[in-house]
């Protein structure tokens, strides 16, 4: 958000200085910069706000849906088949499952996908592409993955969760009975999330590692006007 402001205030200085002194060449350089500046920050906005007349905007919010069923649809898929819910079992002798290793190790790229993907398929997606398509994206990758194995730890350690195991154990029909309920408890807290919660999780990642578009719209744009002015001299 710093980077944003301090670019646009910039860029409006710039052409200022160039209005006041009838400069061409700073007129051109900071109405270039400030609309190149502008219109990248318009695009961080309008991922999380609805902006009237804008179709497309808003989009994180308008999919959260989607965002919370590719998050359970991660962790019943990946992290409690069949084969590791056994190995939990037959660790349950142990006082207490440790599984923040296991959690450390998994690939979370699939679930970073999804959340690229939920972006690119919105009417969000086409404007994006202007800014370099999924590859604009690609600095939110390694925050998403920390904080995705962070909250993964703590609902694993819970003492709840552990006690929830435990008590399956010796249970008939084990397996089915513990994805069932482990299934439960992720759709119990997943609906604690509201589209608020995952917007301001997603937005303080993407304004923390994405505001350097901004900057660079300026940057360049105000290289496009220095250019366009020299080709108005020719």
């Amino acid at each position: 958000m710093h980077k944003s402001l301090v670019t646009n205030l910039i860029s409006v200085l710039i052409l200022l200085v160039g209005f006041v002194t009838a400069n061409d060449w700073l007129l051109m350089v900071g109405l270039f910069a400030l609309s190149g500046a502008l219109t990248n920050w318009l695009a961080l906005h309008m991922l999380f706000e609805k902006v009237p007349g804008l179709v497309g905007s808003g989009v994180v919010p308008a999919r959260f849906e989607d965002f919370k069923n590719a998050i359970r649809d991660l962790m019943m898929q990946q992290f409690f088949t069949q084969e590791n819910i056994d190995r939990f079992i037959r660790q349950s002798a142990k006082p207490s499952l440790h599984l923040a290793p296991v959690i450390e190790k998994v690939d979370l790229t699939l679930a970073y996908d999804r959340l690229v993907d939920v972006i690119m398929a919105s009417s969000f997606g086409s404007m994006l592409g202007m800014f370099g398509g999924k590859e604009a994206l690609t600095p939110l990758k390694e925050p998403f993955v920390t904080h995705m194995k962070s909250a993964l730890i703590e609902i694993t350690e819970r003492e709840s969760f552990a006690q929830l195991l435990q008590q399956q154990v010796d249970q008939p029909d084990v397996m089915a009975e513990i994805r069932q309920q482990i299934e439960t408890i992720i759709e119990a807290r997943l609906a604690e999330l509201t589209p608020k919660m995952v917007k301001d999780m997603v937005q303080q990642m993407i304004h923390q590692h994405l505001g350097w578009l901004v900057v660079w719209g300026g940057v360049f744009g105000g290289l496009i006007g220095l250019v366009a002015q020299g080709l108005m001299q020719v």
